[in-house]
């Protein structure tokens, strides 16, 4: 193998360039990116590149310096277009393409929108720069979504003195993602901080001076967010002969085709020790499965699954969330420690008959250490909580 084209130039591509050099790989690797800027961290956006204490320099992943040392073909700017699987190439935007021997997507998504111009979205650089500047005392932002970007960006927005209005379909704000007793606390410290949170209600479109429901009312704005969730960036990939479906879809060593890998947000793989197939839009995962794709392609002979232990946090106020594993789709909740209405807390997750997650508010990292351990051993629930104590379910 003596070229390896890596497309994607976040977190995920990163990672596995950066693997593929430790790994020994001494050939020609191509790093294609379609922003014009050096890989830079995403989390921040809606955090502290949103609310002004940091500037756009301190979400670079790496210094200039770093990044020469991986003696990248480093193609900033650049889209790719299409992918020839027999001719092993990779078709660029700016023309022409590139050959491999080894190829590893990592895409990412794209926000989701909505009919009508002036929104922002909340994905890259440029998007939180220009929706940081719409924002301060006295303006009003109207968020679309409740999920956790949407719920991030509104209590920054309180914090810079916005009047905000939270719209929201669902019933319960991320009752999908953590259940509703959760979700009902969320949403209440939404609104002890001063957002209005309007459940249950459909945004048609984008509209002048804010945006309409699906009833025709007008929901006046002076700055929009769409906070939809995200679509994978897969189009390039159609026609290909790699199958497609909500992302890129892979084995369980992140393979989707002979020498053709995915890493991060794009990949929807079998996840072993859930059993199940999962794509991830979180930032660890990118980072982690970035490596493992590396290794895997370049050590086909001992080819490891990828199977982890998922994890993300949400900064929301004072409230400092944290969880691990799989929680979508959970059967049950207990909570196991702590209080839900005083906000620290901590929830275990089941579905079937196994532990499949569990998430803290307000409590001391260390809180949730044993928890992932018991998840990544596939500990079953009747184990699990008939050892806990204080355990309430809902």
């Amino acid at each position: 193998m003596k070229r390896i084209v890596v497309v994607g130039a976040s977190a995920a591509g990163l990672s596995a360039v950066e693997t593929l050099r430790r790994e020994g790989f001494q050939g020609v690797i191509t790093l294609v990116g379609d922003e014009p800027h050096a890989p830079y961290d995403r989390p921040p956006l809606s955090k502290q590149l949103m609310a002004s204490p940091w500037e756009p320099d301190r979400l670079t992943l790496r210094s200039p310096a770093e990044l020469s040392a991986l003696d990248l073909d480093l193609r900033l700017g650049v889209m790719a277009t299409g992918l020839d699987l027999d001719a092993q190439q990779v078709q660029l935007s700016v023309g022409g393409h590139v050959f491999y021997d080894g190829l590893i997507v990592a895409t990412g998504v794209r926000p989701r929108r909505l009919p009508g111009l002036g929104a922002h979205v909340l994905r890259s650089l440029n998007d939180a720069l220009a929706l940081r500047r719409g924002l301060g005392p006295g303006r009003r932002l109207v968020v679309v979504g409740a999920g956790f970007l949407g719920v991030e960006a509104a209590a920054v927005a309180r914090g810079l003195g916005c009047e905000v209005v939270l719209l929201e379909p669902a019933p319960v704000p991320l009752a999908h993602a953590v259940g509703e007793q959760v979700g009902h606390m969320l949403s209440q410290a939404h609104r002890e901080h001063g957002v209005e949170l309007r459940t249950g209600v459909t945004v048609s479109a984008v509209a002048d001076g804010g945006v309409r429901l699906a009833d025709g009312e007008l929901v006046a704005a002076d700055e929009v967010l769409l906070a939809l969730g995200a679509v994978p960036n897969t189009e390039w990939l159609e026609g290909s002969g790699l199958r497609l479906a909500d992302g890129l879809v892979c084995d369980e060593y992140c393979a989707a085709a002979p020498n053709v890998y995915a890493a991060g947000d794009v990949t929807r793989w079998h996840n072993p020790l859930f059993g199940v197939p999962m794509r991830i839009e979180h930032r660890t995962n990118a980072a982690e499965q970035g490596m493992a794709a590396a290794r895997n392609l370049l050590h086909p002979e001992a080819r490891r699954p990828f199977a982890p232990v998922p994890y993300f946090w949400s900064d929301q106020y004072d409230m400092k969330i944290q969880a691990y594993g799989y929680l979508r789709g959970h059967d049950d909740i207990a909570i196991v420690d702590g209080n839900v209405t005083k906000r620290r807390f901590l929830a275990a997750y089941r579905t079937g008959d196994r532990l499949a997650g569990a998430l803290a508010v307000g409590m001391p990292p260390k809180a949730l250490r044993g928890w992932r351990q018991a998840i990544s051993v596939g500990a079953r629930w009747n184990d699990i909580i008939g050892t806990a104590t204080g355990v309430t379910t809902s």
